[in-house]
């Protein structure tokens, strides 16, 4: 079976001007160097187009219209289900994940959101048992790491509430089975280019522990 990363990246800025994707692509490169056998594929959701989620186009909760349904709409609508299906597809396909994504509004930009309720699919991410949710992506091992950057400091006693965005993530992937999420915060990024550095410096001098805790 092919082993694939799966890069996510939810920033409207280049790489060499964004923090979380400067710190997410060292990452990747440096998991690349230890493991020569994965391949990456790379979603940028502010440039792939990301569907939403219309009435029309499910049978039930997070649950897509058969094809055969959906040949019975326009062709616009066609191709969104589609694309519904291919985002779900392509995440199912990985084993280990990388999202980066700066903190905004003590939570992550809005297209995450939309990506993430596409990949939500009964029968393909999960399923309900007694009306409770059942992750069905614990049949490989697999890890999440969510890189997040902030312009200051979140004290770790005020994270729980002030850090929306990375315990969302958390909790979501962990309900769709996939058991290790790990966090690498860029915290500090400031106002100055050395503040910058500084905090991308010292994300980056994490990472190794981070690779070497990944289970493959």
């Amino acid at each position: 079976m092919e082993k694939k990363l799966l890069y996510i990246s939810v920033n409207s800025k280049p790489e060499n001007m964004s923090a979380s994707k400067t710190v997410a692509r060292d990452f990747i490169n440096k998991f690349l160097e230890k493991h020569k056998d994965f391949k990456v594929e790379e979603v940028d959701l502010y440039k792939e187009h990301i569907p939403r989620l219309e009435y029309q186009y499910f049978e039930g909760r997070n649950a897509v219209i058969k094809e055969e349904d959906a040949k019975k709409l326009n062709d616009k609508d066609q191709r969104e289900i589609q694309k519904i299906r291919d985002l779900c597809d392509q995440f199912i396909s990985a084993q280990v994940y990388v999202i980066a994504s700066p903190m905004w509004s003590l939570s992550f930009p809005a297209p995450l959101k939309e990506y993430i309720d596409c990949i939500v699919q009964v029968g393909k991410t999960i399923e309900f048992e007694n009306n409770k949710p059942k992750g069905l992506l614990s049949n490989q091992n697999r890890t999440l790491i969510y890189i997040q950057s902030s312009g200051g400091h979140i004290p770790w006693l005020l994270d729980p509430i002030m850090d929306k965005g990375e315990n969302y993530i958390a909790s979501i992937m962990k309900t769709l089975g996939i058991k290790k999420v790990k966090e690498l915060m860029i915290d500090g990024t400031g106002t100055t280019e050395k503040e910058r550095k500084d905090a991308i410096n010292k994300a980056t001098s994490k990472i190794e522990n981070i690779i070497e805790d990944i289970n493959i």
